[in-house]
Formats: structure tokens, C-alpha cells, sequence
């Protein structure tokens, strides 16, 4: 009888875990695939001095909405060809906001649909008084300069930037184009992101399928 009993609990526990995955998978929301496009980043460079100084507000972005934001609700932000995050301490420039949150980023190397997960921790980093968390500089990071005639950016292929939020989901980011409607023939249309996404809201849900 006692061990009926026990076969019996061993179902029912083994019925309800079951039951909790299937309850768990049911719940996940569909992760968000979606374009950013023009999104400006205006910045004022002052000449006069060597090295120039730059300066301007940063343009922030949250990946929850999808939309710039003026609050600290941002994951990344744009001044020029800068990025920075918000997560970790300023770095020391001109109109840089606080990093009032935890986000961090990671910069793979792939193809934007080839990446279907967020990477380890250790990958991903925060800003700091001496190192950008995505590298600046051309060929360093996102994107290479052609320098003259055309004094071009140029996002740099296969390069994905992986983001953990302020608020701890995840997503990637492909940058496709530096310039307004992505007509570099006028200087006047630098400083207009467009970008690929993909946003899980399912928080600390890696994938990014």
C-alpha cells in the first residue's frame, strides 16, 4: 500500500512540474524584431582647441519602447559617433549624462541573424572614467572612416552589438547606416542611426530569436 502511495506522489509531482514548464513556455512573450530608423545625433565640435572638444546632448534610446527617451529609462545613447551605455560611470565628456542604471553591452562578431543568444556575463561591459564600453575609433569598434575624399562612416559588417537593458532583458542591435535615409552624398545627413533590433521582454531570457 505504502509503496502505491508513494508511485502515486511520484506521478503527481512529476504531472505538476510538467504541468509548471508547460504553464512557463506558455507564458513567454514573443521577442521583437523591429528597424530604428533616423535617429539623430547631433553633436557641436569646437575647432579651436587641440584636441577639438565635443559637445551636445546625448540622444537616448530604450529598447522596452523602442523610442528615444528623455528620462533614465535609456539602455544606449547616440552623440555623433559615440555610444555609451547606461551602466558603470561617466567618462569624462562634455553633456555626458549620469549612469543612474546596470546596462552593459557586448560587441560580437556575426551575422545579425546568425547570433540567437545573448553571450556569457563576462562579455558584456559597462563604461568607465577610461574605456568606452563599445570602443570608439575607427575600425575599433561599430563602424571604419574612409577618410578623404569622401570622409565617410561606414558601420563595419558583421559586427553585432548585444545589449543587457537598464532593467535586465536583452537585445541586439545592427547598425546599418550612419546617415540620414542612408544617402551619404550631403555631409548635412551624418548623425542619423539606422538600425535592425531584436528585444526580448522576457526578463533574463537570453535568446534573441
Amino acid at each position: 500500500m505504502r509503496n502505491l502511495k508513494s508511485i502515486l506522489a511520484i506521478a503527481f509531482v512529476a504531472i505538476l512540474v510538467s504541468s509548471c514548464s508547460k504553464n512557463e513556455e506558455l507564458s513567454l512573450e514573443p521577442v521583437v524584431s523591429k528597424k530604428a530608423t533616423n535617429i539623430h545625433a547631433p553633436a557641436t565640435s569646437d575647432r579651436s582647441v587641440n584636441p577639438p572638444v565635443e559637445s551636445g546632448e546625448f540622444t537616448k534610446f530604450s529598447f522596452k519602447t523602442g523610442k528615444v527617451v528623455t528620462d533614465n529609462s535609456w539602455d544606449i545613447a547616440f552623440r555623433a559617433t559615440k555610444i555609451i551605455v547606461n551602466g558603470g560611470t561617466k567618462i569624462g565628456l562634455a553633456d555626458e549624462p549620469e549612469r543612474t542604471e546596470n546596462a552593459a553591452l557586448a560587441l560580437e562578431t556575426g551575422t545579425f541573424a546568425s547570433i540567437l543568444e545573448a553571450p556569457a556575463e563576462a562579455n558584456f561591459k559597462q563604461d568607465t572614467s577610461e574605456t568606452y564600453a563599445l570602443p570608439t575609433g575607427s575600425n575599433n569598434g561599430w563602424y571604419s572612416y574612409s577618410g578623404p575624399p569622401l570622409h565617410e562612416i561606414n558601420p563595419i559588417a558583421g559586427k553585432v552589438i548585444i545589449i543587457k537593458t537598464n532593467d535586465g532583458h536583452y537585445a541586439k542591435m545592427e547598425i546599418l547606416s550612419y546617415y540620414k535615409d542612408n544617402d551619404s552624398s550631403n555631409p548635412k545627413n551624418a548623425r542619423y542611426y539606422t538600425f535592425n533590433y531584436v528585444y526580448n521582454p522576457n526578463k533574463g531570457d537570453k535568446s534573441l530569436e
